[in-house]
């Protein structure tokens, strides 16, 4: 198991669970749902727990990470200003370079398809940025 992958001793796909278990509330089942919707389009996404409790799916590099507050459960993706977002799902941290956000506030429903189409967009994104050959080595 890599290192990234355990804290306090446990895996990070059980420290999600636990989280998702102690919220207990429409954040739980939101973040549940949307970590479901992330392992449908790509069953081989990693969980990772980091930065103090902040769940992470990563695939290639992060994907986006799933973070909830009293009023909303917030799903950023760190690469998100390069992703097209036509629905658009995108509706918090809108003014950075790199991240875009999305909040859910309680009672509203996400767009699956939407939602997965960003999720493989991100995938593809690192994928092809782990694949390129690094720009010095042009010639």
């Amino acid at each position: 198991m890599k290192k990234s992958d355990v804290s306090q001793g446990q895996p990070a796909s059980e420290l999600i669970s636990k989280r998702i278990a102690e919220l207990g509330d429409w954040r739980g089942e939101t973040l549940g749902r949307m970590r479901q919707l992330i392992k449908e389009v790509d069953p081989d996404v990693v969980e990772e727990w980091k930065w103090m409790g902040t769940p992470v799916w990563a695939r290639d590099g992060i994907i986006c990470t799933g973070e909830s507050y009293k009023d909303k459960v917030k799903l950023t993706f760190i690469k998100g200003a390069s992703l097209k977002d036509p629905t658009p799902l995108f509706n918090s941290s809108l003014d950075g370079n790199a991240r875009r956000a999305i909040d859910i506030l309680e009672g509203e429903e996400v767009d699956e398809s939407a939602f997965k189409a960003l999720v493989r967009q991100a995938i593809a994104l690192n994928s092809a940025s782990k694949s390129k050959p690094s720009k010095k080595t042009k010639t």
